[in-house]
């Protein structure tokens, strides 16, 4: 059964038996040269930066994906109060952190 996961304090239907405690996942990811060669030119252009987008998309996944790995290995059934938060580690380089509380809903 998948882990269900929620940015609210509850899911919705299902009351909360048992915490487990704070998970989380992160990723960090580096800028590619031919993505930032693209990015300066929509930034004369203006429109939207797909290449930037897509690896946005892709590191959240896998920050989600590690944070209910974490949570799964605690015998949790959902996450509440699912954050996420960035941040600058090298230049060229950006983190993606995924946190919530694990834990048992019936």
């Amino acid at each position: 059964m998948p882990i269900l996961m929620s940015n609210t304090e509850t899911i919705p239907g299902k009351t909360i038996v048992e915490f487990y405690g704070v998970v989380s996942g992160n990723t960090v990811r580096a800028k590619h040269i031919g993505r930032d060669i693209m990015a300066g030119f929509k930034n004369i252009i203006g429109g939207e930066l797909k290449a930037y987008t897509e690896l946005l998309n892709d590191s959240r996944q896998e920050a989600v994906a590690r944070m209910l790995a974490q949570a799964q290995s605690m015998n949790a059934n959902a996450v509440v109060n699912v954050r996420f938060a960035t941040s600058s580690v090298a230049q060229g380089a950006a983190e993606l952190f995924a946190y919530g509380t694990a834990v048992r809903v019936q």
